[in-house]
């Protein structure tokens, strides 16, 4: 298999390009957000919502074709389409939760603390980057890039954690801005990021058949031991 081409399923192409699709447009939603958040523009707004708008069309193509498509496929098929379907629910979240980020910040993005706009537009930045990891990992197949959006998601949350300390334990007692809507738009970033997982965590089931923690296990231990395992498991299986 050559890994720099997509991996379309023979009876329905239609459907992984569109589920691609729908990556590619939550991606480009999150990176406008991030440019929103840096430029305190809310000209990327719009943006946002007509990418949202354009998931939520996918949502209802991929479902309708899927459920035709299901009914006519084989299993292997079938567990295929039904990672599609999987795709465009979580894709569409991750739409849902930047548009009402995108709402919030064309109120408080002009008035946020230096700070506060850089760790919020890292956020958003990271999840652009996981799902342009997702993107090339659902249409190659590979696992070890599907991990790499695993490590991505740990950033978010560390980020988000930062953020709750600032404003809500805020242990300096300093003066802060709009932190109702600053703990809520790093909630909605790191959400999203959990979606983006999640679209990971259904690729390497996709691939290998596995949950990831079995893959992790995999890919945490030694190569030396992995190879000699396998070398066991072929023995055994040799008549």
């Amino acid at each position: 298999m050559n890994a720099t081409q997509p991996v379309l399923f023979p009876a329905n192409p239609h459907l992984p390009e569109l589920t691609l699709r729908g990556c590619q447009v939550a991606q480009l939603a999150a990176k406008a957000v991030a440019e929103g958040i840096q430029s305190g523009s809310t000209v990327f707004c719009e943006q946002v919502r007509k990418h949202e708008e354009e998931l939520d069309s996918l949502d209802r193509q991929i479902n309708e074709d899927v459920t035709i498509a299901v009914a006519r496929g084989s299993g292997t098929q079938a567990r295929e389409l039904l990672a599609c379907l999987k795709f465009i629910l979580e894709l569409e979240r991750i739409g849902d939760l930047l548009l009402n980020v995108a709402n919030r910040l064309q109120t408080v993005a002009p008035r946020l603390q230096s700070q506060d706009t850089h760790d919020l537009a890292h956020m958003a930045n990271i999840l652009a980057l996981m799902l342009a990891d997702v993107t090339e990992a659902f249409s190659a197949r590979d696992v070890k890039r599907a991990l790499e959006v695993l490590k991505a998601d740990a950033e978010i949350d560390r980020l988000r954690n930062l953020l709750f300390i600032r404003h809500i334990e805020n242990p300096g007692n300093e003066l802060r801005q709009e932190s109702f809507h600053i703990v809520f738009i790093s909630q909605a970033l790191e959400r999203a990021g959990d979606h983006a997982k999640n679209l990971a965590e259904e690729i390497c089931h996709l691939v290998s058949g596995r949950s990831v923690r079995h893959i992790l296990r995999e890919y945490d231990r030694p190569a030396e031991q992995v190879y000699l395992e396998r070398m066991r498991r072929s023995s055994h299986d040799k008549p």
